[in-house]
């Protein structure tokens, strides 16, 4: 076996390489049953202190092809699995290679949020999750060139979700991508997502009436219409150049970052034609990162900067004086969310996604205090929503909390 393994990762060398992936169970300690779609080639997942990889055997030369593209995906800030290695064995079937990413914490299949009751409410996320996916990988120039629900995980995102791509075999990235390229991804979108639904609809885990033919059809418009809202060029007047901020400030809004602004005049010299290069879509990710060293999902982030914007204003009146935004950060983490998350340690501790529990929590926050006619306070409403979560499993996927009398309670 030879291998190529990034920095700072395990070197897989103590796996049963020598045998088919298919005959692993039994051969190896590391494994994990962990959920996933259908998949061509075989796949495992194996764990080294407390973090999860998974392995894809693939035909000679197809893993490292494929380690390449998420490579040049990731560097592009396109939402993707984590490449981690490649690998070349040679087993009693034959010469293989094998891709290793790393596993996506807190992910969920598509199939799980239809055939799990407690994650329904976010079905309807997952069309304008996977619009976006496609929008921020054609602005990197990359071409899918296989967009499935069985190629995508999603994240939980301040009660919406957020797509990954998990599988880039047929992946293309380029410089720029041509409207030809986008439709044929689109066109490949539509055929596969319908046809994942229908698998879905034929298990008995869709209603009767799920318009499972539409929904590719409806992600495409969804598609298009963000597409048309990030790329498109805007004629302003000579005179109304606040204009140009506040088409800066709507994308931003929309998550992503703008790198420049170009600016020519129209033809008939009256006009100016405004066009904005988008980077990324981690805008607020970007901001809080560098304010407090989280690294949430997007609209996690612009949750919380709302928070910290709250705390800005309320301290800068109680000191009369305008108080930095980094100042604020920095109280909100150290008063705010740490604590909250000190009262929710137990269902962080039972797998849930700290950053999305907080975000639950927020929600929850709100409904009380819309009860009491009042701010209840983090704190309060961090100790109702326990009580809460003793008699029922999370939305957020973990296993229900043990009554206060068993032990650990």
């Amino acid at each position: 076996m030879s291998s190529s393994v990034r920095a700072g990762y395990p070197d897989f060398l103590d796996l049963p390489w020598t045998r088919p992936m298919a005959l692993w169970e039994g051969q190896c300690d590391r494994l994990e049953m962990l959920p996933r779609g259908l998949a061509r080639h075989p796949v495992v997942f194996v764990s080294y202190e407390g973090a999860v990889y998974a392995l894809k055997e693939l035909p000679v030369g197809l893993a490292e092809r494929e380690y390449g593209q998420l490579r040049r995906l990731e560097d592009a800030r396109v939402p993707c699995v984590t490449p981690v290695g490649h690998a070349m064995t040679r087993t009693d079937d034959g010469d293989r290679s094998v891709l290793v990413t790393r596993y996506l914490d807190h992910s969920l299949p598509y199939h799980s949020l239809f055939m799990r009751p407690s994650l329904t409410r976010y079905r309807n996320h997952l069309l304008g999750a996977m619009a976006l996916l496609l929008v921020q990988l054609h602005l990197a120039g990359a071409f899918w060139g296989d967009c499935s629900l069985n190629n995508t995980l999603f994240r939980r995102d301040a009660g919406r979700l957020t797509a990954y791509l998990v599988d880039a075999e047929t992946a293309e990235v380029h410089a720029s991508i041509s409207d030809g390229m986008r439709k044929h991804d689109l066109d490949i979108m539509e055929e596969n997502v319908s046809g994942g639904l229908l698998d879905l609809a034929a298990m008995g885990a869709l209603p009767t009436d799920f318009p499972a033919r539409e929904i590719g059809e409806t992600i495409r418009q969804q598609y298009q219409a963000l597409w048309e809202t990030v790329t498109a060029e805007q004629l302003i007047p000579f005179g109304e150049r606040y204009r140009i901020r506040e088409r800066v400030r709507r994308l931003n809004e929309l998550g992503f970052s703008v790198d420049q602004i170009e600016l020519r005049p129209a033809p008939d010299g009256e006009m100016l034609r405004l066009r904005a290069l988008v980077t990324d879509r981690y805008f607020h990710r970007n901001m809080l990162h560098s304010m407090t060293g989280l690294d949430p999902e997007e609209m996690q982030a612009q949750a919380m900067l709302n928070e910290i914007q709250q705390m800005k204003a309320s301290l800068s009146a109680q000191l009369r004086r305008s108080v930095p935004l980094s100042v604020a950060a920095h109280r909100w983490l150290n008063e705010v969310y740490m604590p909250v998350l000190d009262k929710l340690a137990l269902l962080v501790q039972s797998g849930a996604d700290p950053a999305e529990l907080y975000c639950q929590l927020l929600e929850h926050k709100w409904y009380l205090s819309e009860r009491a006619a009042h701010d209840v306070g983090h704190l309060a409403a961090a100790e109702d929503f326990m009580r809460q979560m003793r008699d029922r499993p999370s939305l957020a996927g973990v296993t229900p909390l043990p009554d206060a009398d068993e032990p650990g309670g």
